[in-house]
């Protein structure tokens, strides 16, 4: 017994040791939280309908807002960063860490009072096509969200973030697995006898289990906790370094509110519609793009401080190419096999057909800037090793502004259905990957356009004809030989025709020599010599 508990404890405060052993580890617990987060989504799509998921998810709008702001504006970009810098001496990170957890902690207080009082005024404002009775419990549900789950989140972060600063990866990991798996249950077991209340509760319980999981991390920290408000050298630079981010944070926050507030003016069920789809394009992109951009991050750096220009030339291509390589065809795949797939993540008893088929078609019109979604990440990532984010931070804004007018024609003047603002989305997003592409372009002067322009064009004639004959292997598949109306027969039609599509784009890969496919494989082969070889990899295939 004594050992098994050794055992646990070693696997629960295990350091990583390499930058590769840790996105491992990361990339797998997203994956298998990701996939708890799809069953939920499909559990409640078997309890609820789409008009009264409306009311469930934009519920959660302003609560993550707050989120956001304080998560993904200070921890991600700010806190650290600067844990890191000051754990050398204890003192001095007792201080800078204890004075920015408390700054923000009473920040976020003063927004759950001032939102808790005006709620009702924010929630008509935002939510104008929805009826009186569904204002009235996404004002109820935004209050207790607000006071409920958003403090035990945001504080369970701050635990990610001092765990992740001493590489440790496996609680904060499987905190969000076990924050989906409350949910699920309190579904479950009381959604018959509460109704919306009963996953809301679920929420509640899984921040505060999602916190109270990671509290051994703090135990495990290298600094104390102290009850101050001293302005340390530390807290000045986090709050420098943070307010850009945190205006970036907003003004997609801004957007995110508009895309609610016009969807509740389409009808009915159109926001449930729009959420799902966009969530089930997130997917390959937080997998593929963003551990991709954060991998990549240190590399760039090192080579930019060594003045490597012509690697790092050279690296930008490459990456865009592997990114590219693997989701040009997800793209595709994605785009015709749209309706099995919505019905597998999302096709519960009460989600009807009429939903089926608007999820399908907004997914597919998201799924159209993948690629450029994808390969954003680790364009960004190139400003930052150079030290610059006030270009991307530029761009960004501008890709917001114009998907936020796009939205508004689309819906106000040309009253086209929910999917139009997927539309937006995806141009606004190819505009913002494109624009930081050239504007990279024009700092380094003499990246290989022509490289790039032959490789991509290869990869997605390889996708598209592969997809042609997919398509119809599917087709045959669909009621001829698989009842699809049991979910079983879904699964196995897109692990056939995944497989199928899968040997395909390898195969005329293979044939009409992808250089990426190669590569790719090198990388593969490689992996244990990950971080000392990359640049290698990038550089030397002829």
């Amino acid at each position: 017994m004594n050992k098994l508990i050794h055992k646990t404890r070693e696997l629960l405060f295990a350091k990583q040791s390499s930058i590769f052993s840790s996105a491992v580890i990361i990339a797998i617990m997203i994956v298998v939280s990701r996939l708890f987060g799809f069953l939920r989504y499909r559990i409640l799509a078997g309890y609820f309908s789409k008009e009264e998921l409306d009311i469930y998810f934009a519920s959660f709008r302003i609560p993550d807002l707050i989120f956001e702001i304080i998560i993904t504006g200070a921890l991600i970009s700010s806190f650290i960063p600067i844990y890191i810098k000051y754990q050398k001496d204890k003192k001095e990170l007792s201080e800078n860490i204890s004075s920015i957890v408390n700054v923000l902690s009473l920040a976020m207080l003063i927004f759950i009072f001032v939102l808790y009082l005006g709620m009702e005024a924010i929630i008509k404002v935002i939510t104008p096509g929805f009826s009186a009775d569904s204002i009235a419990k996404i004002i109820i549900f935004s209050r207790l969200l607000l006071v409920g789950q958003l403090p035990f989140l945001i504080i369970g972060n701050f635990l990610t973030g001092i765990g992740q600063a001493n590489k440790l990866f496996f609680l904060p990991a499987l905190a969000p697995i076990v924050y989906n798996i409350a949910i699920i249950l309190f579904t479950v077991g009381f959604a018959t006898n509460l109704g919306l209340l009963a996953p809301i509760f679920g929420v509640i319980f899984g921040a505060i289990l999602f916190l109270f999981l990671q509290l051994p991390i703090f135990l495990k920290a290298d600094f104390k906790y102290e009850l101050i408000l001293k302005k340390t050298k530390g807290l000045v630079e986090f709050i420098r370094i943070m307010v850009p981010r945190a205006v970036t944070i907003i003004v997609a926050q801004i957007d995110a509110t508009i895309d609610l507030s016009l969807t509740s003016m389409v009808g009915a069920g159109s926001y449930t519609v729009f959420y799902l789809a966009q969530h089930l394009q997130l997917l390959p992109v937080s997998v593929v793009g963003v551990a991709f951009g954060q991998a990549a991050l240190p590399y760039l750096s090192e080579l930019y401080e060594n003045n490597n220009i012509e690697e790092f030339k050279k690296i930008i291509i490459s990456s865009i190419l592997n990114l590219f390589f693997f989701t040009i065809p997800i793209m595709s795949f994605f785009i015709f096999a749209r309706t099995p797939l919505v019905r597998l993540f999302f096709g519960g008893q009460k989600f009807d057909w009429e939903a089926t088929v608007q999820t399908a078609l907004t997914f597919s019109f998201f799924s159209l800037s993948l690629p450029f979604h994808s390969i954003y990440y680790f364009l960004t990532r190139c400003f930052y090793a150079f030290h610059n984010s006030r270009i991307p931070f530029m761009v960004s804004v501008l890709s917001i502004g114009v998907n936020t007018a796009l939205s508004l024609f689309f819906i106000l003047v040309l009253k086209m259905p929910v999917w139009s603002l997927a539309i937006s989305f995806s141009v606004a997003m190819i505009l913002n990957t494109v624009l930081l592409f050239l504007i990279l372009e024009w700092i380094f002067k003499g990246l290989d356009l022509t490289i790039l322009f032959i490789e991509s064009f290869k990869m997605a004639a390889v996708a598209l004809f592969s997809s042609l004959i997919t398509y119809y292997f599917m087709r045959l598949l669909d009621g001829l030989i698989l009842d699809t109306t049991r979910t079983i027969n879904i699964f196995i039609l897109l692990c056939l025709a995944g497989g199928l599509y899968v040997g395909l784009y390898l195969f005329l890969g293979w044939l009409i020599n992808v250089k990426q496919l190669f590569l790719v494989s090198r990388i593969f082969l490689k992996m244990k010599e990950y971080q000392q070889r990359i640049v290698e990899i990038y550089t030397s295939y002829e």
